[in-house]
């Protein structure tokens, strides 16, 4: 396996990872959310418990079917040694702009595991800055097993999140499209303004609100801190064999 690409941060110690040590745990990491106009962005962390049975049909939430990704879920729940899942909130989003907050989200489910891995191997082109080695792996969650699971964690955590929300608000159709830009929710957003889990940091909301007069949440950039990172408020759930199951 290739050697890892390693965040560092003056207020954090590494430990080293030992690449020849079989027992090491490895936790895979991604996140769901970050284009949609609307809803939190969430991020799961999974580490398996090698003493069950491998997890089948494994893949990029994406490519798998909504009833799939339902079966999945409720077996890596039920196998991994430990999991978490965590979100940065709309007002995160917000206040430390899409990348930021997607960071935050990733390091609350990393800081969420039960058990502290060695290594933490994560979708994408660059990791958050996490107290462990952690590698960056584009397309990840299509070939990486433990990323595959952690990606239909948050798939699933959040489109649940977003039906709740189009229960609340079903003008705006959250149920179809999860908060993403569709024609559907274009329209809608023309037509009825933003609602309070529309992102102001995106122009097309930015837009509506100034179409009807709502003031815009303005954007920072600021980066996140550690008390944003240790915020145990993101944790939306937690569990895995090692935890004594999801809390």
């Amino acid at each position: 396996m290739a050697r890892s690409t390693t965040s560092t941060a003056s207020t954090l110690t590494q430990t080293p990872f030992d690449f020849d040590d079989p027992d090491a745990l490895v936790c895979g990491v991604d996140e769901v959310g970050r284009g949609p106009l609307a809803g939190p962005v969430v991020a799961a962390a999974v580490i398996f418990d090698a003493s069950r049975p491998a997890i089948r049909g494994l893949a990029d939430s994406k490519a798998l079917s909504a009833a799939k990704r339902e079966v999945l879920y409720d077996k890596i729940v039920a196998r991994a040694l430990a999991f978490c899942v965590a979100s940065a909130s709309v007002e995160e989003i917000d206040r430390l702009n899409i990348l930021h907050a997607t960071m935050l989200a990733m390091q609350r489910a990393v800081a969420g595991l039960a058990v502290a891995p060695g290594l933490v191997r994560i979708d994408g082109n660059r990791c958050p800055v996490l107290p462990m080695r952690s590698e960056a792996v584009i397309g990840g969650d299509a070939t990486v097993p433990l990323i595959s699971a952690a990606s239909i964690l948050a798939k699933v955590t959040r489109d649940r999140m977003l039906v709740d929300m189009h229960a609340l608000h079903p003008e705006y159709g959250f149920d179809a499209h999860a908060g993403y830009g569709t024609r559907q929710h274009m329209d809608a957003l023309r037509q009825h303004g933003p609602c309070l889990h529309h992102r102001h940091s995106f122009e097309p909301v930015r837009a509506a609100c100034r179409t009807f007069g709502i003031a815009v949440r303005e954007y920072a950039s600021a980066v996140p801190n550690q008390a944003d990172t240790l915020d145990q408020g993101g944790v939306l759930l937690r569990g895995g064999s090692f935890g004594g199951g999801a809390a």
